[in-house]
């Protein structure tokens, strides 16, 4: 960790975006330092994550429920249901592409028309609906994180988006949405799968997958992915 000490500011109890029956609050990173990828590569191994420039983790009085959840690389090993799910997409001619995140006006305008879609599709009864263009561009701007976009695409058509956080050692989900009638593709777990690939090809040791949550249903799907470490009592422990 850096030498000087952090500074962190608390924000007030609201309802938890997980579990509608607790109130959540989140420590923020608040120090005067300048912030860089290096330190986030730092925090995001203490269950930090990062929302457009700010860094942030729970910080609940009465809840431990957020942790954190990776992938080490080189152990993972794909399910037989994981790898039916790569066979299906092969045979209907999907494919990925790792690009940056610097988009021509035209691209942004495909991937927010892809975005909207998504929330009206998936969060209409939520706090992203309607989808804003502010929204977007908190995803897939930084002014200090290289960030990267895992597209997905069926023959030429781009079906999901998969928005990275790209660190010297690791990737770092970030938020994923695509075409509602990809939806029996699965895409959200086929992003998983094609970064763990691009991962093990870059040599990278960890793939971030943001909070598991065991009481929310929209979390499950990070449990498939093994084996898997997740943080709590300030230590990772690993479920084989």
């Amino acid at each position: 960790m850096t030498s000087t000490p952090l500074q962190f500011g608390i924000t007030p109890p609201a309802t938890c975006s997980y579990l509608a029956e607790q109130q959540e609050q989140l420590a923020v990173l608040m120090s005067p330092e300048p912030v860089d990828y290096q330190l986030y590569q730092q925090l995001i191994a203490y269950n930090f994550r990062r929302s457009g420039n700010q860094l942030y983790r729970p910080h609940c009085p009465s809840c431990n429920a957020c942790q954190s959840l990776r992938i080490p690389v080189n152990g993972f090993q794909a399910s037989a249901a994981q790898r039916r799910m790569l066979n299906k997409a092969e045979r209907a001619n999907w494919r990925y592409q790792l690009t940056a995140a610097t988009v021509t006006a035209e691209e942004y305008h495909s991937l927010f028309a892809l975005f909207n879609r998504y929330i009206e599709f998936k969060h209409a009864d939520g706090s992203m609906y309607p989808a804003t263009t502010e929204q977007l561009d908190s995803l897939i701007h930084s002014s200090w994180q290289p960030i990267r976009l895992l597209k997905l695409y069926q023959a030429e058509q781009l079906m999901a988006v998969s928005i990275i956080d790209e660190l010297t050692n690791s990737y770092s989900a970030v938020y994923t949405f695509f075409a509602p009638e990809a939806a029996n593709f699965s895409p959200g777990k086929l992003a998983v799968l094609y970064l763990l690939a691009e991962a093990k090809a870059s040599e990278r040791q960890f793939v971030y997958l943001g909070y598991q949550v065991d009481g929310c249903r929209k979390m499950a799907y990070k449990t498939e992915f093994r084996p898997h470490q997740r943080f709590f009592d300030g230590y990772w422990h690993s479920f084989a």
